[in-house]
């Protein structure tokens, strides 16, 4: 699943063809992903320019005159340039045809992304209204995780993970920041001095950042918007790395479930 490093690289990689661009055509071929694509979309995007591309959370913003196009990338979606001549695959979904000719062609294998429509302010939809810090503004701190996690008696991962928390930090980079920060995936959140909050807390920050400038992790589909896949992968400390030695200390790394996804960690080096 593309998580905040990759979308964030997909952000940067489309920002500055998009912005100043006028939108010519909006062409969905199959509306049927997560929530259907509203029939009316492409009504309402045509002839509008676009001012900016943020984001929020695992949401690309692609901020227009009158609203925001709201796109999330779900378990395997990619976005790409391309041009009229190219050659249409099985899972190109929704095209946005741009003034200059250049198409921005939204693939989806699961369907299980979205393309959606907000008018006014991006963060009153109802999927960002309540939503968590990000991770790498300066209002996610230490103590913003230490008074996140009193009372919390669920696994310090699964508490990292939920967005109401802080947003963005999915599994892969869960994994690898609680390594680097030395705390036990299955820790109780609430078990965590003030000192350990703030050493995962810079953690994610770092994680992130570097997962960022390599570009993301490419498991299975993920590409950026000219087809280039992320190289984070190769930097793993823990994740997917299940009975192979710690990188630091020796040992094997371990392989649990927590939430129905798999946690990776040393039991060295992240004493329960």
């Amino acid at each position: 699943m593309p998580e905040l490093p990759e979308v964030e690289t997909t952000r940067r990689g489309i920002q500055q063809q998009l912005t100043g661009e006028r939108i010519r055509a909006l062409v969905v071929r199959n509306p049927s992903l997560r929530w259907p694509i509203d029939p009316a979309l492409g009504t309402i995007l045509c002839g509008q320019r676009i001012l900016a591309v943020g984001r929020r959370a695992k949401y690309l913003l692609i901020e227009c005159e009158q609203g925001t196009l709201i796109i999330h990338l779900g378990m395997s979606g990619s976005l790409r340039f391309v041009t009229p001549a190219t050659a249409l695959e099985k899972h190109d979904h929704v095209d946005l045809v741009l003034d200059s000719g250049q198409i921005l062609r939204y693939r989806d294998p699961r369907r299980f992304g979205a393309v959606l429509w907000q008018y006014g302010l991006a963060t009153l939809h109802p999927l960002l209204a309540r939503l968590g810090p990000e991770p790498l503004a300066d209002d996610f701190d230490g103590a913003t995780l230490f008074r996140a996690t009193r009372k919390r008696n669920s696994a310090i991962k699964l508490v990292i993970m939920d967005n109401h928390v802080v947003v963005g930090v999915g599994n892969i980079y869960a994994n690898e920041a609680l390594f680097q920060a030395g705390i036990a995936p299955t820790r109780p959140a609430a078990s965590l001095t003030e000192t350990e909050c703030a050493t995962l807390a810079a953690e994610i920050k770092t994680v992130l950042t570097r997962a960022i400038a390599a570009g993301g992790s490419t498991l299975r589909d993920f590409v950026d918007a000219i087809g280039k896949p992320g190289y984070f992968q190769q930097s793993y400390f823990v994740y997917g790395r299940s009975e192979q030695p710690c990188l630091r200390c020796g040992s094997p790394i371990r392989q649990i479930r927590q939430g129905q996804r798999s946690s990776f960690f040393c039991p060295h080096c992240q004493p329960c």
